[in-house]
């Protein structure tokens, strides 16, 4: 198998003739002097390496040191340790630290080659389990048997078809981009490709080549000109997740593209236009984000053709036995196991927690459950709270607070107490069908108190969605 190979070592000689090697076999080879100049290679190109040669001994940055950057900030990357002054100590310290290999210098071209070879057929068998486990979990199906899931799926079903831009919204774990590939699937760009692009994953300096392509020499690392994602996504679908993090001055250029068609590398002057049907998904609260500044109102508009909301789990319960089965059915399949069913009063317990984290949370809970249980069967007694400790419902909240106040990390104090309060109102008027007097009821105060307080978030009428509120 070919795959895409980062050579760093300060001795030149060495990374060439490594890259002459791998060249020769059929790999695609790039090679960097030093840790930073690996680093902003990693960060600069478009195509994801598959594995990295990294020398412990450099000067400056020391392959021990890039090693830590690259398991915090890229765990998916393969890493094999090189060095001329190996010591076991050494050696068992970067294993430690996530590499996957230690080579001493010296290494014959067999060597290197089956070492290579090793390497690339362990991630072939990763990406082929995490395909099974996808398959096995519902070959990307929206699962579910809920009033508010089958919504969803009809929603989908009626857009698919179309041309039409769609703003996937819902908390984190809802399946935001199972719901893009479902409309993908279902659209006659079906047989094209599907191109997803978190927008929070990649630095601001770095999103604008990464969506339109970057000509030779237009910065520092880009040594090739390499196409972007609206072209590899020409003739099908480009999703944009976690759009609500792109930068203003992307937005200006992402608008561009979508009113236009149209783009330009970064570093060229010359017009490209590809065919291309735009998704979108976020977490956060677009309209709020529009009335703060932080995100371009005709963008907003442009994405939001057809706005599509995915539930939370906790608003169809009555989903997570189905869920809790399939994805135990496909951890199993993937390692293995034998089938290892849940107690009907197991099911029961886990479809009446809040899950904040959603289906992501779900599945990851049902997979320590079958590592730590012993039975055939996994009973209540397995669960994590069935030993002690707060109650799910008050644990399932500090959980959620612990994740929200994460998230918003560096924001201002008063920013957050806003977004917060905006989304308890929010929460209320839905609740009630936009009734001002009930909501205020629920939240704890003065009618008059609500509307001035709708009128502080800069909510339109009081409702969520942008209608007249009433009154009892």
């Amino acid at each position: 198998m070919t795959g895409r190979i980062l050579v760093v070592d300060d001795e030149r000689n060495i990374g060439a003739t490594m890259t002459m090697i791998h060249e020769g076999a059929g790999y695609e080879v790039a090679a960097a002097a030093s840790g930073p100049e690996a680093l902003e290679l990693l960060a600069a190109t478009g195509e994801p390496f598959d594995l990295v040669y990294l020398d412990i001994q450099m000067p400056g940055m020391d392959g021990m040191e890039v090693l830590e950057r690259l398991r915090a900030e890229r765990p998916e990357l393969a890493v094999v340790m090189i060095s001329g002054h190996a010591t076991v100590e050494r050696a068992v310290e970067a294993l430690k630290l996530g590499a996957v290999d230690f080579l001493e210098k010296g290494f014959s071209k067999a060597r290197l080659l089956a070492t290579t070879r090793s390497v690339m057929e362990r991630l072939r068998l990763r990406r082929e389990n995490a395909d099974l486990r996808a398959r096995v979990a519902g070959g990307g199906e929206i699962l579910g048997t809920s009033e508010a899931i089958a919504a969803v799926r009809e929603q989908i079903a009626r857009v698919a078809p179309t041309p039409a831009r769609v703003l996937i919204t819902g908390e984190s774990g809802t399946g935001k981009e199972l719901a893009a590939r479902a409309i993908h699937q279902g659209s006659a760009r079906a047989g094209g490709p599907f191109v997803r692009v978190n927008c929070a994953a990649i630095p601001e300096e770095l999103i604008e080549s990464e969506l339109f392509g970057v000509t030779k020499g237009a910065y520092t690392g880009a040594d090739r000109t390499r196409e972007g994602r609206f072209a590899a996504a020409d003739g099908g679908t480009l999703f944009l997740d976690e759009i609500g993090d792109m930068s203003l001055k992307t937005q200006t250029k992402v608008l561009r593209a979508l009113q236009e068609g149209e783009f330009e590398k970064v570093g060229s002057k010359e017009t490209e236009r590809v065919d291309v049907r735009v998704l979108a998904a976020t977490n956060k609260d677009l309209e709020a984000e529009v009335a703060a500044g932080r995100f371009r109102e005709d963008l907003y508009y442009r994405l939001a053709v057809i706005p599509l909301r995915m539930p939370p789990l906790r608003a169809r319960k009555e989903d997570v036995p189905l869920l809790a089965e399939r994805f135990a059915a496909a951890y199993c399949a993937e390692n293995g196991l034998p089938p290892r069913p849940f107690a009907p009063a197991t099911l029961e317990r886990l479809a009446r927690q809040s899950w904040p984290g959603n289906v992501r949370e779900l599945r990851n809970q049902v997979e320590r459950l079958l590592i730590m249980s012993r039975g055939e069967t996994v009973e209540p007694a397995d669960l994590p709270d069935a030993e002690g400790g707060p109650p799910p419902a008050h644990r399932d909240l500090d959980a959620a607070l612990a994740d929200l106040a994460e998230r918003l990390r560096g924001e201002p104090l008063r920013e957050s107490r806003r977004r917060f309060e905006r989304a308890m109102v929010r929460l209320a008027l839905d609740r009630h069908g936009g009734n001002v007097t009930r909501a205020a009821r629920d939240l704890g105060l003065e009618r008059t108190n609500l509307h001035k307080k709708i009128r502080q978030l800069g909510m339109a009428a009081g409702r969520a969605d942008g209608g007249e509120a009433g009154d009892d």
